[in-house]
């Protein structure tokens, strides 16, 4: 180009090194095509602000746009706008000073509140970022001033620089980056530059294309007010940001001013496999330029599922994760977004019910263990914290209660304590025993489940767990039922002996009832504080060592006829009152099946107990 250059030597403000330090490092080469986007964009956006607030150019509202074009046989790399331009004064102020932004001189100047602050114009700083990849850099510019002439900048990234007349006729800017070989050979491509595009400025609002065709989406959804939009824009949108996902379970949209700006869409996705709890899915923008999706500590660990974007001006566009541990405004955010979605989730409990029972079991395990992480979100959305229960026309049935309706319910039947299942196998006689008696059951078969009701007994210590097979509730027996034979000695105590004899243990206790159904013949009932040391066990993966306590209780049920027929008296066959050796062998069978119904013994155990019981058949049975 035959012009006029003058010499210069690139500056750079001391004051400002810190904060080039702390918030501009780059640590990938394919940012600065986000940059110099970031750049055309806010040269626009200036544009269009001063035409709002000024008399000039009315007639030359021509549409906006950005266009990257590229020569791979030059090796060229081109950004070109049609905005605001820049003067010979504004390339030496703006271009050749490092770490110099005009956005604060342009605010103070045209703008009178903080919204309109957003154009914050990162020539200076973010324009370097294309020397990673160039060997050469030009500028082509005309500013929007009448008289404006054309400015021509180049540098090769050296501390100097050559600026003179340019070669642009129309307002606007064009950036021409000479890339080195490494870069050619990489940025060069169609597919990647699109990709590129997309990945970092695909809902910027002004058009961006290349090579004559749009390769934006420009439609930022969480821009608008939640009131504007509708059900089917949310999961279009969510599509579009997930295409492979099924429709998410719900959506939550945030729009804050103070006391720190935020936007954004969260979605709960339907989960089809185990998620990577250090694994963030939701992405991060700073005014709809995509800055990471590695920002865990603005998403709390127990909402890991969450995916969808959040906008938030403030967050520095080359932020590091240091900075995000460190800043105390993310930690206000991160409380912000957790508070939120407890909103969203007892607003879905109480307006949308039937629905929210629906999709329960897939965020359950979300909700509990983000309670027990974080007790503000606890207190905030414990009366959205549903239970199953089992229904007794149906095991496999579900309803869903909250504690208090569980409470209200039963009431005049638990005394404060609410009876959970883990089993529905091994404990289904236990199970229909309190559904009998109007009792209902709570369904706990998670992992998170037994260290989690133990935190809910710490939080609220008004009621207790109770698991059905711990102890049997008062209702379950018939109180005014005392049956007495001739000699003066009821069945319950003649049982009772039996087996304290057959077993000839001490440490277990034998309990005879005549519970309100026939069905049971004998039950293990162990201590609720040893279930839950064992269902921590089986939690942390030690299932192996659990084994049944030496001392527990073995309930006997006087209605059931099995036991009805040990009870007669036709077993006291002598004047020393022994029992009978078949009718004590009979009670030692009945003791191991009772365990082995209920899973309370080891393999080793599984296997001696078959053997004995194989064997006592083939004694008793076969003559």
């Amino acid at each position: 180009m035959e012009t006029q250059l003058q010499k210069g030597k690139i500056g750079i403000h001391t004051e400002n090194i810190l904060p080039i330090i702390k918030k501009w490092l780059y640590s990938e080469k394919e940012i600065f095509i986000r940059e110099l986007i970031s750049n055309a964009f806010d040269a626009i956006e200036k544009l269009k602000r001063i035409m709002l607030t000024e008399d000039i150019y009315q007639s030359d509202k021509t549409d906006f746009y950005i266009e990257i074009k590229f020569n791979k046989e030059k090796g060229t790399l081109h950004f070109i706008d049609n905005g605001i331009g820049m003067t010979k004064e504004e390339v030496e102020k703006y271009i050749a000073q490092i770490a110099f932004s005009g956005a604060k001189e342009f605010a103070q100047k045209y703008l009178k509140d903080e919204k309109s602050a957003d154009i914050i114009g990162h020539f200076g700083l973010g324009f370097y970022s294309s020397f990673m990849v160039a060997d050469k850099v030009e500028i082509q510019t005309r500013s929007y001033l009448p008289d404006a002439e054309s400015v021509y900048w180049v540098s090769d990234g050296s501390d100097e620089y050559y600026i003179g007349k340019g070669e642009r006729t129309d307002r606007g800017t064009e950036i021409i980056l000479h890339l080195n070989e490494e870069a050619r050979n990489e940025f060069l491509d169609k597919i990647t530059l699109q990709n590129l595009i997309r990945k970092y400025c695909d809902f910027l609002s002004i058009p961006i294309k290349l090579e004559g065709l749009q390769m934006n989406y420009q439609k930022p959804l969480w821009l608008k007010k939640p009131n504007e939009v509708t059900k089917e824009e949310y999961i279009s949108f969510y599509k579009y940001l997930y295409p492979f996902d099924d429709e998410p379970l719900f959506y939550i949209h945030l729009n804050t001013d103070y006391p720190f700006r935020l936007q954004g869409i969260l979605y709960f996705p339907r989960i089809k496999h185990e998620m990577d709890l250090n694994q963030s899915y939701v992405k991060i923008f700073c005014k709809q330029i995509f800055v990471t999706d590695e920002a865990q500590e603005i998403i709390p660990k127990f909402l890991t599922a969450l995916k969808g974007v959040l906008d938030l001006p403030e967050l520095p566009l080359n932020v590091s994760r240091s900075y995000i541990q460190q800043d105390p405004e993310v930690k206000k955010i991160a409380s912000h977004i957790v508070k939120k979605i407890a909103d969203k989730l007892n607003e879905e409990c109480k307006n949308n019910r039937q629905y929210y029972e629906k999709i329960w079991k897939d965020i359950a395990p979300f909700v509990k263990y983000g309670m027990m992480e974080d007790p503000k979100f606890y207190e905030n959305a414990k009366d959205a914290l549903l239970f199953e229960t089992i229904t007794e026309e149906n095991l496999d049935k579900r309803t869903f209660k909250t504690i208090q309706e569980y409470l209200e319910y039963n009431k005049s039947k638990t005394d404060n304590k609410i009876y959970y299942a883990t089993d529905l196998k091994t404990q289904g006689p236990a199970i229909r025993l309190l559904l009998k008696q109007g009792i209902e059951v709570i369904y706990l078969d998670k992992l998170i489940d037994a260290h989690f009701s133990s935190f809910l007994e710490m939080q609220e210590q008004s009621f207790q767990f109770v698991r059905v097979d711990a102890e049997i509730s008062d209702h379950a027996i018939e109180q005014d039922s005392k049956i007495i034979d001739s000699d003066a000695k009821t069945i319950k105590d003649r049982v009772e002996d039996i087996f304290r004899k057959a077993l000839n243990n001490t440490k277990i206790i034998v309990r005879a009832e005549n519970l309100k159904t026939d069905e049971i013949p004998a039950m293990i009932l162990l201590p609720e504080t040893h279930r839950r040391v064992s269902e921590l066990a089986i939690l942390y993966g030690e299932k192996d060592k659990f084994t049944i306590p030496e001392h527990h209780t073995l309930l006997l049920n006087l209605k059931n006829p099995l036991i009805q027929k040990l009870g007669k008296p036709d077993i006291v066959i002598s004047e020393n009152q022994e029992v009978n050796p078949e009718k004590l062998e009979l009670a030692k069978q009945i003791y191991k099946l009772a365990r082995i119904s209920q899973a309370l013994v080891s393999p080793e155990e599984m296997q001696q107990y078959a053997k004995e019981i194989f064997e006592y058949l083939n004694k008793y049975l076969i003559k």
